[in-house]
């Protein structure tokens, strides 16, 4: 531990190697960051302002959105500045902070994904108990459940990484401290380390992808037995826009933290990374929004409301 004291500070290599590209990335990424904000804002505002929605599956959709503008919060800002400048370095103790909250949101999430499924099982193959499963006790109990383990796995995966040694080389071979790049430069053996954070992997998003495979199962079972074509159509498009979020979520996080190495890292995984700090992000407002009719009904009043307030004045 003696030597890790010789790494003060990380240097975020990210797409430095773009050159001039960098710039245009900058505007890309810069107006999603935008559009990821104001698109998350508006559901959460719509959310909390429309009496309609004030729902257990609503509820879990205003959480998830929080969690997404905290998650993106952690990683874009410094990215783009990286991206804009010369000056690439992150100090050891901001490194990780940044994967600290990092992974404490993106567990989070994976897990509130996952009980988000169970609510879909709940309203769909339950309804006569779903008031009971899904009371606004139980719902706060699971969000507070998924926030406070998301986190505590977090702190194990943070530990894990930052108690080995470093020393030599501090260029990170990322746009942000993940746990592959920067455990790569670690000087000393780290099988043990690479194996705990393997089945904490496994534990995220194997299990919650798992139960929401089995919740699914139940679910088409139970839409198959609707006799009208109009029911199964609206049962299916409850959860539609959570499938989408899940497939991408779970399919791109996997590929990059289900692996038993992490010297199997590659340039690729960047872009991989890419879809799930800032697409997955992005796509969940609107999957949520433009496929959502009730979302949809609820932005259309309050606008109108707010026109008619702006008339009035």
């Amino acid at each position: 531990m003696a030597n890790s004291s010789a790494i003060i500070e990380f240097l975020l290599m990210g797409f430095s190697s773009l050159g001039e590209f960098q710039l245009v990335l900058f505007a890309v990424f810069l107006c999603l960051y935008l559009i990821i904000l104001s698109g998350n804002v508006t559901i959460i505002s719509v959310i909390c302002l429309d009496r309609s929605l004030h729902t257990p599956m609503y509820f879990f959709l205003g959480i998830l959105s929080t969690s997404e503008i905290f998650y993106t919060l952690v990683i874009l800002p410094k990215m783009l500045i990286n991206l804009f400048s010369v000056l690439r370095t992150l100090s050891f103790v901001s490194c990780a902070t940044q994967m600290f909250f990092f992974l404490g949101f993106a567990v989070s999430n994976c897990l509130l994904l996952g009980v988000m499924g169970y609510d879909r099982y709940a309203a769909i193959c339950q309804p006569l108990r779903y008031p009971i499963l899904m009371s606004w006790r139980a719902c706060g109990q699971l969000a507070a459940t998924c926030i406070v383990s998301g986190f505590l796995v977090s702190l194990v995966g943070t530990t894990v990484v930052f108690s080995l040694p470093f020393c030599g080389s501090n260029n990170i071979n990322h746009y942000f401290c993940d746990i592959s790049p920067v455990i790569r430069l670690a000087c000393a053996d780290t099988y043990i380390n690479e194996l705990v954070i393997f089945i904490c992997g496994v534990l995220v998003l194997v299990l919650p992808l798992l139960f929401i495979c089995i919740s699914y199962g139940f679910i088409v079972h139970t839409i198959l037995k609707i006799p009208s074509a109009e029911g199964k159509r609206k049962a299916f498009s409850t959860c539609a826009s959570h499938l989408i979020v899940v497939t991408v979520h779970f399919g791109c996080a996997s590929s990059v933290y289900l692996r038993p190495s992490a010297k199997n890292t590659s340039g690729k995984d960047r872009l991989v990374t890419v879809t799930y700090t800032i697409i997955t992000p992005l796509l969940n407002p609107m999957v949520y929004s433009l496929r959502n009719k009730d979302v949809q009904v609820a932005i259309r009043k309050l606008i109108g409301k707010a026109g008619f307030s702006f008339k009035t004045l």
